[in-house]
């Protein structure tokens, strides 16, 4: 048998060559990226700095018993040591399994459940329908946006605070319905209107945000395709079903993605509307920031274990979440 080899490389022919090691390989690409490398740095050292570390510290906080009373602090000249010690689990456990778990995790876990579905569902609704609306040829349609957008645009703590001095008990709000004769209901007071006033402050700053996305989107789509629609006889139902929503769809996915995990994690609307008053209508990052900062002592290692089981519930959701979008994907291209 004859065996044809490379003059060249003195290697045979058809020889595979030995794959280079996980170091050579990363030396190869250093060399070959170098300048990309170079340009990420800055980014990679602020992220480190700004997110992991104190993601990494926030972790290790969660398998101790830190608090106010047993963490390291200056008082005056006086240097006080550290004696919080090692727990390991136990935070987590007692969170979701222990004696008060439906009190401090379960019924706050429910709530922001609610809460994130149903102002998810009206930013989507009410934005596609103005979304809608101002793709019209509409007369004064570029004000229409400016006004709608206004919303967005001014800072969440003016906004807040408009509206929880008209929900107050003389705002604008109540005297409206008092002169209509309608009962006023104790927006910052009773728990099921502070859940209702908090879903509707939040509709009001996040629908413009979906509104522009969707309207961004709606103008994406080729015209031609509701020409076509029409010559087939389609109404304007099916035009919206089978044109207008399939065409939405990519942005739909995103903007609903993002609109979950923002209202997940809503904190400034929550706090500033209510602050420490209304136990029941705080969802779990500002029940977070409650037991870390609101009480004494201090729990800072509860508190940091809510913030990684928020984190781990959504990473949880977004991955379920692209699958979904992928396994609908795959069916759709079938």
């Amino acid at each position: 048998m004859t065996v044809a080899i490379d003059r060249a490389t003195g290697k045979r022919r058809g020889e595979r060559e030995q794959r280079p090691g996980p170091g050579q390989r990363l030396k190869n690409g250093f060399h070959k990226h170098w300048y990309a490398y170079a340009m990420i740095a800055p980014v990679a050292i602020v992220l480190g700095v700004l997110v992991l570390y104190p993601l990494a510290y926030g972790l290790y906080l969660t398998l101790t018993d830190a608090n106010s009373l047993n963490t390291a602090r200056t008082i005056g000249v006086n240097h006080i040591d550290a004696t919080y010690k090692f727990i390991g689990l136990d935070n987590y456990a007692d969170i979701l399994w222990g004696p008060t778990a439906y009190d401090r995790f379960w019924s706050h876990f429910l709530w922001t459940i609610f809460w994130t579905a149903a102002c998810v569902a009206l930013h989507y609704a009410i934005g596609l329908g103005l979304a809608l609306l101002l793709n019209q040829k509409l007369r004064g349609r570029t004000l229409y946006r400016m006004i709608l957008v206004l919303p967005w645009a001014v800072p969440t703590f003016v906004t807040v605070f408009g509206w929880r001095f008209m929900l107050a008990d003389g705002g604008v709000i109540n005297s409206g319905l008092d002169m209509l004769g309608l009962p006023s209901p104790l927006w910052l007071e009773d728990t099921f209107w502070q859940r209702f006033a908090a879903i509707m402050v939040n509709t009001w700053c996040g629908v413009p945000f979906m509104m522009v996305s969707l309207l961004g989107g709606l103008q994406s789509i080729d015209a031609s395709l509701y020409e076509a629609s029409e010559m087939d006889g389609a109404n304007a139902w099916q035009r919206f079903r089978y044109v207008t929503l399939p065409g939405l769809r990519s942005v739909s996915t995103t903007v609903v993605l993002l609109g979950v995990i923002w209202t997940f994690n809503q904190f400034a609307i929550i706090f500033l509307l209510f602050g420490n008053t209304a136990p029941d209508a705080q969802i779990l990052v500002t029940w977070a920031y409650y037991l870390g900062f609101g009480q004494q002592p201090r729990d800072y290692a509860q508190s940091a274990a809510y913030g990684i089981l928020l984190l781990s519930i959504l990473i949880v959701f977004t991955s379920f979440y692209r699958r979904w979008l992928n396994r609908n994907e795959q069916q759709l291209a079938i």
